[in-house]
Parts: structure tokens; sequence; C-alpha cells
């Protein structure tokens, strides 16, 4: 009889134990488990050969994030449900070190001059200004106070790219592959008026992809349906103004056009690149 109890007290100790243990287990949020961007992989860019390349453009871009399409590249400013702006993605992964690497934005583009993980600590970790304060002893004198604003990711709201445009002879298409992704933000003077336009670093875009397939971004039309940066991307849902082709002057479209004909100078690249497409076609 006594065994019998003992063999139901222990019984009910363990069941005890499994309840407890359940319900202090992580809670869902959710209905399953997300597992298919975590174990995303590259899709790998077709095999090309130099003799393949019948035609080649080199085109530089740059995408608006307050335009409505490029919102998936702003937001969220915060981390959201495992979602991340992209600049917080590239930053975080900077920070780790071993995945991406920064280069000068001021030297060239052209990704000759790396910078150390000091120097790009000194573009992410804010704005340092420093004011003179009189000190709290006598004679009162004025002494130099350093102050460090943390940096906000919020500023960025412009991207630069630089891509390649070619025709491939072997499968008979124009295509186009991304070599390069330039954060900017705003330059802004010690009044706070906003100067223009400041790039922080190159990145070489081959190895943001490796970076950007296992990052989410939002799908307002199918919450299941997730497509990362690097979809984002590969299938140019994106837009863009182009502000520079390959020339020999090598200058930009502002140089010598500004306003609405600037627009229209970007606008007459693109269509040339299409009516490229054309004309190598045989029928």
């Amino acid at each position: 009889m006594r065994i019998g109890l003992r063999k139901s007290w222990s019984i009910i100790i363990l069941l005890l134990l499994f309840v407890s243990a359940s319900a202090t287990a992580q809670v869902l949020d959710g209905i399953f488990v997300p597992e298919h961007t975590q174990n995303r992989r590259v899709i790998q860019w077709t095999s090309l050969r130099e003799a393949d390349v019948m035609w080649q453009k080199r085109i530089w871009r740059t995408i608006d994030l307050r335009e409505k399409q490029n919102q998936i590249f702003y937001y969220p400013l915060s981390p959201v449900n495992g979602r991340k702006s992209l600049i917080d993605v590239i930053l975080e992964t900077l920070k780790v070190g071993d995945q991406l690497t920064a280069y000068d934005a001021m030297f060239g583009e052209d990704f000759s001059l790396q910078l150390t993980m000091d120097e790009v600590n000194s573009k992410i970790s804010g704005v340092t200004e420093t004011a003179w304060v009189p000190s709290a002893d006598p004679p009162y004198a004025l002494e130099p106070k350093i102050t460090t604003d943390d940096f906000n990711s919020s500023t960025i709201k412009k991207y630069k790219i630089k891509e390649e445009w070619f025709f491939d002879r072997q499968r008979s298409v124009m295509d186009v592959r991304i070599i390069g992704l330039c954060p900017v933000t705003e330059e802004v003077d010690d009044e706070g008026n906003i100067k223009g336009d400041m790039p922080m670093f190159w990145l070489y875009f081959r190895e943001c992809r490796y970076v950007f397939i296992n990052h989410e971004t939002f799908n307002r039309y199918n919450d299941v349906e997730r497509r990362t940066y690097d979809d984002i991307f590969w299938k140019r849902q994106f837009a863009s103004f182009i502000y520079k082709e390959s020339n020999v002057f090598d200058r930009r479209i502002m140089k010598y056009a500004e306003g609405l004909d600037a627009l229209l100078e970007a606008d007459k690249i693109k269509y040339d690149m299409i009516t490229k497409e054309i004309d190598y076609w045989s029928y």
C-alpha cells in the first residue's frame, strides 16, 4: 500500500515539474517558428566570361528612401519582430567585423582604401561637439566640454549604388549587376542647416548579399511572404534615378544639367540602354 502511494506521489511530482517547465518555456509570438529566412542561401550570379560581353556601361544611381517604394529600406526605425532597417543591418554587421568590409567613400569608389574598425566606429559613433562653458571654481574661466550624440540611423535617407549594365551574347540578354552600395547621410553645419549629402562608406555588394539574404523586409500584401533585402535588390523592386554614367570627363549629370534637365538626361541614358538591347537582337 505504501509502495503504491509512493508511486502515485512520484507521478504527481513529475506532472507538476512538467507543467512548471511548460509554463516557464519561451512564449511563441506567432503561429509557427520562422525558419525559412534564417536558412536562405544566396542565388549565385550566372557565370560570365569577358568574351561573352558585347556591350557594357557603368551606371551610378541614387535610392531616395523618402519615396514610397523605398520605405522598406528605411523602416522600422527600431527593430520590430526581427525586422531591421537596412542601415541597422549594415552597422550591426560592421561592428562584428567578419562579414562586411567598409571602404573609404572620400578617397574613391574603386574599393582601394579599406577602413579600419576604428575609422568605421568614428563614422558611426555619432557627432562630437566641443562647447566652452564656465568652470565651477573661481575665476570661472571657460573650459572645453566635449559632448557626443549617438548616431541616429534615421539620418540615412539615401543610398548610392554603382552597377554594371552589359549585354551577354551567350544568353542574348541585357543584364545588370550591382557592384557597390554606399549609405548617404546629411551634412549639417553648426547652425543645424543642411549643407548637402555626405557619403559614409562604400560596401562591396557581393559581400552584402550574404548578409542581406538572412534579413527580412516588410510585405504590405502578405505577412507570411517575407522577402529579404537581397530579394529586393535582385528583383530590382526599388525606385532610383541615374546621377552619373561612365564618360570621358568622369563627371556627374549635375555638372552640365540641373533641375528638370538633369532628370531628362537621366531618362535619356535609361532609354539609350533599352534601345541598345533591342538593337542587338536579330530577327
